[in-house]
């Protein structure tokens, strides 16, 4: 099975700026005879130049996408001719919109902060919003109940706007685009974005993303995309909302379909495609990316891209995750929670006196040290060089003092092939009311340095 995705193709313009020649034969007969005979009007409009495949401006200076055709197919039956007022992102086209420089904005969901200074035609199209996460995240069932998770969204989208007000548990990330948005999801700096369906499947497929998947819908946050006008231009407000109805559900398909093509092979069942819509689109999709090999491939690197791989521990940026997570249900719950930094004392004398792959030995045999003296909830990692760090759910000072006594006393008394005594200084910090990850581990840093300022090989807590 697989996704092909069809590309814009190149509207054809009597002039570089000007948005109208017809979009298909035989428009004109569809429309009523009260629309044909109305005097024409003349609008310039903005539209969002990077918003594939909605909407983009080519290189050409031409607007296309399936914003554009329909747009195009709209004015013609309202009898509006429409001028393009080039912008270069879509935060300059609501500048411009709000100055008055453009008509009108051509795709967009209808909010509270843009009714200040637009009205709104009927919806040209509707999309639903789903959720994109990386393929080893949960499924979500209920947005609502995710917390200490961030969410990577366009700045100014209204999906920006709805979120911050509707899911305050979630930290909401601003990109300057959508594949910014899908960019830092990929690249594991944020946990999920939400997009329109449509612009999911095609940049997914598109940048080759293979690593994302859909892993849910949020009800009643469908894209209702219209016609945004300014408010003195309620005529034509009124004319173009002619248009849009004018444009049967099917031609919206048909429109839809040229750029965003999903075609099954290999046996698919075409009856499952025609019923994707709500659940049973994301489950689809999600079922339909994952082929075989590849998410194997995927599964790899996922583990590369969290694992150490001289110790086999896990690595910084895998911490990281865990330990904003920890925190967070320590704090909520008033439970107890410690850390504990570890580093090797002289291990600059190692590497120097007997060679880097001596000192690569060394840290193995420490990382299984660490491991092994820990408890089953302890969460060990190699944090750089020659530190490591443990997370210690549940965990009180004195408890936590044992777990990092422990190590110490292993690690002196241990055999290393580097043939001689190898000592660890050890911080330890517990955390307390107010404590975010930074502070505790500043508090660990500092208890480890009293450590070794005090001679080293011994255990300190801050």
């Amino acid at each position: 099975m697989g996704i092909r995705l069809r590309t814009f193709q190149s509207a054809a313009a009597k002039a570089a700026l000007v948005l109208l020649p017809p979009l298909l034969a035989g428009t004109a007969a569809a429309q009523d005879t009260e629309t044909a005979i109305l005097p024409r009007m003349t609008a310039t409009v903005c539209v969002d130049p990077d918003w594939a495949p909605y909407e983009i401006i080519n290189d050409q200076g031409e607007h296309e996408g399936i914003a554009a055709d329909l747009l195009r197919l709209a004015a013609e039956r309202s009898n509006v001719t429409l001028t393009l007022h080039p912008t270069k992102d879509w935060g300059e086209s609501l500048t411009a919109s709000r100055a008055g420089q453009c008509d009108l904005l051509s795709f967009l969901n209808q909010t509270s902060q843009r009714e200040a200074w637009l009205i709104f035609t009927d919806p040209v199209f509707v999309d639903p919003n789903v959720l994109v996460t990386r393929e080893e995240h949960p499924f979500i069932p209920d947005l609502a109940a995710v917390a200490g998770e961030t969410i990577a969204l366009p700045k100014g989208s209204a999906i920006e706007e709805w979120v911050r007000v509707q899911f305050p548990n979630l930290t909401v990330v601003t990109t300057e685009s959508e594949a910014e948005a899908f960019a830092m999801v990929s690249r594991q700096t944020a946990d999920m974005t939400m997009r329109s369906l449509i612009v999911a499947v095609y940049t997914i497929k598109k940048k080759g993303w293979f690593n994302l998947k859909i892993a849910g819908q949020v009800p009643g946050y469908e894209n209702h995309l219209r016609i945004g006008v300014r408010k003195d231009k309620k005529g034509l407000r009124d004319r173009l909302n002619m248009g849009v109805r004018a444009v049967s559900e099917t031609e919206r398909q048909t429109i839809a379909n040229k750029h965003v093509s999903i075609v099954a092979q290999m046996g698919v069942d075409y009856a499952l495609i025609g019923r994707i819509v709500g659940l049973f689109a994301v489950i689809f999709l999600t079922n339909l990316f994952w082929i075989g090999k590849l998410r194997q491939a995927n599964q790899k690197l996922r583990i590369l891209a969290r694992t150490d791989s001289l110790t086999g521990l896990a690595n910084r940026a895998a911490l990281n995750d865990r330990f904003l997570v920890e925190v967070e249900r320590a704090t909520r719950y008033g439970r107890p929670f410690s850390i504990i930094m570890i580093d090797v004392d002289h291990f600059k004398a190692i590497n120097d006196d007997l060679g880097h792959l001596m000192g690569d030995r060394t840290l193995i045999t420490m990382a299984g040290l660490a491991k092994a003296n820990s408890r089953g909830p302890d969460i060990v990692s190699r944090w750089g060089g020659e530190e490591f760090l443990i997370l210690c759910p549940e965990t009180d000072q004195p408890q936590a003092e044992g777990v990092a006594e422990r190590i110490r006393q292993t690690v002196r008394e241990h055999p290393f092939e580097a043939g001689r005594r190898v000592t660890v200084s050890v911080g330890v910090a517990v955390l307390r009311p107010g404590d975010d990850p930074d502070s505790l581990l500043h508090r660990a840093d500092v208890a480890l340095y009293r450590a070794k300022n005090e001679g080293r090989d011994r255990v300190r807590v801050y």
